[in-house]
């Protein structure tokens, strides 16, 4: 019933959907050069042979899926894979990371006559799922040509949990469109299962499987050269409300170190001029704006990264990170990439969303709990006063990330398993 409602929703606001979407265009939120893609149209052909189809709602899961996607490539030289998310940011970083035989599209707007347009031009012999983003159309169009459908690194978080329990018929009837539902975590895989998944199980979290973010060599030549042998910590992805602590944190610090050096990356750039505006004036720091190709200078106290994608670049530039997002409660950003740089990790409580990774990386002693701004102080000057206990937790870092290393490989023998059962029943069915 309430499906039914949706979809019918859906159809009847079709004027408010597209002015929706006009302003979304306006605020470059769109890609108006590739807008006939959210409407299921596709100037590319489909490749011959087999095409799998993966979908991701934006940056996160797209990087999570990449390993598991070129092992399905190296599985099958005939095989081909789609990639649909719907950002615009997630599609710039995939046109440099996809390899061969793969491809992004954005994917359809929910609207059945955009959905099926899409299926009808792609015809995937499978589709994967990555992590929550349930769209109601796409899944019962998907079903209803066949198409099996596996979910990858499900993740349903407590508030999730709470809310799709209200919602229980809607998820089930979803869930039940799925042949096999992997959840990142133990608890994620229950979760599934409470809600309706009829086959579930737990494999592993892809996110262990992402390669290393890249930097370009000669701009991190430049930059170390800049930096020399400063003291410095980075504050990675860090949210309104934590740059003020990351000023507090610079001031405690440099009573101790005279050269010492904060780099502060925030998660949305655009509030860059903004933040340097409130650490100039209110905190009477000296700012070094990358966006401006302002200079790091010996002077300069806070260097302020307003870009997009470098974070790659800058973990490699200071072994002491704290992770934002977690001073505040919005449920944190991911310690993986830090620790896969070889970083010693610091975060605040508020880790919601990657509850299990931490209390693993508390039980691989590679990470620092803090509760505010003042215990994020000390825990910054202990790690840089402490080269033994730095190394020995960048050491047991990479040591815990060793020990998830299969996930990648354990998650594809599952889709082969289903995607091989579905070639022999369709064998079978063709000759009786």
């Amino acid at each position: 019933m309430m499906l039914s409602l949706y979809r019918t929703a859906i159809h009847l606001g079709a004027p408010f959907i597209r002015i929706y979407l006009k302003h979304r265009i306006a605020e470059g939120k769109e890609d108006h050069l590739r807008f006939a893609e959210r409407k299921g149209k596709s100037i590319t052909p489909r490749p011959v042979g087999r095409l799998i189809w993966v979908h991701g709602a934006s940056v996160g899961e797209a990087l999570s899926v990449l390993p598991l996607i070129e092992s399905l490539l190296k599985m099958d030289e005939l095989l081909h894979v789609l990639l649909t998310t719907g950002t615009v940011s997630s599609a710039e970083l995939m046109a440099d990371r996809l390899p061969n035989r793969a491809f992004h599209q954005y994917v359809p707007v929910d609207r059945i006559n955009y959905v099926r347009r899409f299926l009808g031009h792609w015809k995937p012999d499978m589709a994967l799922w990555v992590e929550s983003e349930f769209w109601p159309n796409l899944i019962l169009e998907t079903q209803k040509r066949g198409t099996p459908m596996i979910l990858v690194n499900g993740r349903i978080s407590p508030k999730s949990f709470a809310g799709w329990k209200r919602a229980r018929t809607i998820i089930s009837r979803l869930l039940q469109n799925f042949e096999l539902c992997l959840g990142q975590t133990r608890e994620d895989a229950e979760r599934l299962r409470q809600l309706g998944a009829k086959s579930y199980k737990c494999v592993g979290n892809l996110k262990f499987s992402v390669p290393p973010l890249p930097a370009q060599t000669e701009e991190l030549i430049r930059l170390q050269q800049d930096i020399n042998d400063r003291p410095r910590w980075l504050a990675a992805s860090t949210h309104d409300g934590e740059e003020e602590l990351a000023a507090y944190v610079h001031k405690e610090l440099k009573k101790t170190y005279k050269s010492f050096l904060s780099i502060l990356v925030p998660r949305h750039p655009t509030r860059g001029h903004e933040i340097a505006a409130m650490l100039k004036e209110e905190k009477g720091l000296k700012i070094a704006l990358r966006s401006q190709g302002d200079p790091l200078t010996p002077e300069t106290d806070i260097y302020l990264v307003d870009t997009m994608g470098e974070l790659g670049l800058f973990f490699r530039l200071s072994d002491i990170v704290f992770m934002g997002k977690s001073l505040v409660p919005l449920g944190g950003q991911n310690p993986l990439e830090a620790l896969r740089l070889e970083c010693a990790v610091v975060h605040g409580p508020h880790m919601t969303n990657f509850q299990s990774i931490v209390s693993e990386m508390s039980d691989f002693n590679c990470a620092i709990s803090v509760p505010n701004g003042e215990a994020l102080a000390r825990a910054i000057n202990h790690l840089i006063s402490n080269e033994d206990i730095r190394t020995s937790m960048i050491a047991n870092g990479l040591a815990y990330l060793q020990s998830q290393s299969e996930v990648a490989e354990n998650v594809k023998n599952e889709i082969m398993v289903i995607l091989q059962n579905r070639v022999r029943k369709t064998k079978t069915d063709a000759t009786t």
